[in-house]
């Protein structure tokens, strides 16, 4: 018998039992719409993770003084300079964007007619593409501005609205930082909130550095940020960072010099064990739409003795018999998974319609893999019932009743 044969049998015999069919290949479809959306929901969330956390600030190493031998008597010459700054500019020109230090202090300001300690830090114009801030209304610091100690400052989102009571509001307005009138020039924000865990609170005020620097007894940059170029060099940068920065100060003194690499590859490895069970969850459904295939096919060959009796009788082989058999197995596993292949691509693409903002990608692996799959189950779980047919007895066969 051709395999044109034994599909057309298949057809006929499938169509037959049109509910059965596709009750058996209900479990296709929803195993292989699972792997889909099981490895759609993994990949998204795992960049959706990873950009929030990049967005903090792109291929970023930041560190400050952490400590040292005489702990006792910590002194002003240990914490990280200026010129620290500008050292590790001259010295790694080549391999950064930019590098920056962040200065802090604090001043008392009338918030909603109440006297409130706000944070006042002091920073230069790169930290705003360094840090990733998102420009709320009015501009950021220049260069101009940092060289010629300008009193300019800029306000957080959260301050500008409870001082001014909006953002374009709160542009042309004057503040008083340590007894010093300050323009406010612009107001911004986190692209990510870091939720005060970074040197940013909710209500911040921004300043030159060169101007903060007259405000704080002891130049303490803390902490210093710099940009690598590229992601791959973020690991060795890091390490020329504390090399420099150490060979400027007291040996002994101890400096924590960090990046985000380690907090990326946590959420890498979390997603992936994500993906690892979500995947086992969905393996389990193909199985369990597999043994349904293998029980149906059972029940089939039960049904259809004295068929296969007759087409015995009158020269069918049990190869041809096992073949057709196989085959409708097949025909349902693979239909079940195209739809469930279908369905499992049409809530992605689908998504895309209504948001940009959510990034959703399709993996054209998850695919063949699922497709893959529904064959391989169609094989493994029908050939049971396939054999069976094919050693029935004909001459009992056609007494079957």
């Amino acid at each position: 018998m051709f395999i044109g044969e034994a599909l057309k049998f298949s057809v006929e015999a499938l169509r037959a039992n049109k509910v059965r069919t596709f009750l058996t290949a209900l479990g296709l479809v929803i195993g292989n719409a699972s792997v889909i959306l099981v490895v759609t929901i993994s990949i998204t969330g795992r960049e959706y993770i990873l950009d929030q956390i990049r967005a903090i600030g792109s291929n970023i190493v930041y560190g400050g003084y952490q400590a040292g031998n005489n702990a006792e008597a910590t002194a002003d010459a240990d914490f990280v300079k200026l010129a620290d700054i500008q050292a590790v500019r001259q010295q790694l020109g080549n391999r950064i964007v930019a590098a920056t230090g962040v200065m802090t202090s604090y001043d008392t300001m009338l918030i909603e007619g109440k006297e409130k300690d706000t944070k006042v830090i002091g920073s230069d114009e790169n930290y705003a593409s360094v840090r990733n801030l998102q420009l709320l209304a009015g501009r950021f610091m220049d260069p101009s501005d940092v060289a010629l100690r300008q009193k300019v400052a800029l306000l957080t989102e959260k301050l500008a609205k409870r001082l001014y009571g909006s953002q374009p509001s709160a542009i042309g307005q004057t503040v008083k930082i340590h007894q010093l009138e300050f323009t406010v020039i612009g107001t911004f924000k986190e692209r990510t909130e870091s939720f005060g865990l970074s040197e940013l609170s909710s209500e911040t005020i921004l300043i030159p550095i060169t101007v903060i620097r007259y405000f704080s007894p002891v130049e303490r940059i803390d902490p210093i940020y710099v940009q690598a170029k590229t992601a791959e060099d973020v690991g060795p940068l890091t390490q020329a960072v504390r090399q420099i920065i150490e060979s400027r100060h007291r040996p002994g003194a101890l400096y924590d010099i960090e990046n985000l690499s380690s907090i990326l590859d946590a959420a890498k490895k979390i997603a992936l064990v994500l993906s690892i069970v979500l995947m086992l969850v969905s393996a389990i459904a193909l199985i369990i739409s597999g043994i349904g295939i293998m029980n149906i096919m059972l029940v089939t060959v039960t049904e259809r003795t004295r068929e296969i009796g007759l087409r015995m009788a009158v020269g069918a082989s049990r190869r041809e018999i096992l073949d057709q058999f196989l085959t409708e197995a097949i025909l349902i596993s693979v239909t079940g998974g195209a739809a469930g292949i279908l369905i499992g691509l049409s809530v992605p693409l689908g998504i895309r319609f209504f948001t940009d903002d959510i990034r959703v990608p399709v993996s054209a692996l998850s695919v063949v893999v699922a497709f893959a799959v529904s064959v391989i189950v169609g094989v493994v779980f029908g050939i049971i019932p396939a054999n069976r047919a094919s050693h029935l007895n004909p001459t009992e066969a056609l007494r079957y009743e």
